[in-house]
């Protein structure tokens, strides 16, 4: 996107510092104005679905973010994007793994068998309104020896990573089928944010021509 393009088009901010999701946005040509990450408190509540959890969170980060860019003149009415990710089996809510101890217990429990990702994402717009969408993917990973667990767990790709593991890495080798959004997997579904975007008057394709 050209220094032009930016002078014009509405401010955008992403909150998130997570380089997939910037990745992610990035390949479909949107360039955000500024990553503002909040931290969170992301223990589910008591008996709360995964669904349930990931819409929730993403709307708190994308509220939360909104706050701070409204102290910001530059950031003043900027359309702000959250997103959470969370892995499940069934009611039970995968950590997003900060121990080994925690992505060994995830991989054998994950190991064989078929689990969802559930990814939201929250759009507010510079009149403050809360748009939202979810994505439920299905993915059922190989049956893992004990020892492609331990080498993925010296990798070290697990850390912060919801179940333990990162798909668009060395674990799309465990990858046996998925059946829905693998962007939303990786931490963004592109679709779903391309339409929330567009549909709210954020001209997303504005950069298209200018890519090589």
């Amino acid at each position: 996107m050209t220094g032009d393009d930016r002078a014009w088009r509405p401010r955008l901010v992403l909150a998130s510092a997570s380089p997939r999701r910037l990745e992610l946005l990035q390949q479909i040509g949107v360039e955000p104005d500024a990553l503002l990450p909040v931290d969170l408190d992301e223990t589910p509540r008591k008996t709360e679905l995964p669904r349930s959890l990931a819409a929730r969170l993403a709307e708190e980060k994308a509220s939360a973010a909104a706050r701070i860019a409204s102290s910001r003149p530059e950031l003043a009415g900027a359309y702000i994007i959250g997103a959470d990710t969370v892995v499940s089996v069934g009611r039970r809510i995968l950590p997003k793994c900060e121990i080994v101890a925690e992505a060994a217990q995830s991989l054998r429990l994950l190991s064989g068998r078929a689990h969802r990702i559930h990814t939201a994402v929250c759009l507010i717009t510079p009149k403050g309104r809360a748009r939202h969408k979810l994505v439920e993917t299905r993915l059922r990973l190989k049956r893992l020896s004990a020892a492609e667990i331990e080498a993925y767990l010296g990798a070290g790709e697990w850390r912060g990573k919801a179940g333990g593991y990162a798909i668009q890495g060395l674990a799309g080798a465990f990858a046996q089928k998925l059946i829905g959004s693998y962007s939303a997997v990786v931490g963004l579904p592109l679709y779903e944010t391309m339409s929330l975007l567009s549909g709210e008057g954020f001209p997303a394709h504005v950069s298209w021509s200018n890519r090589v």
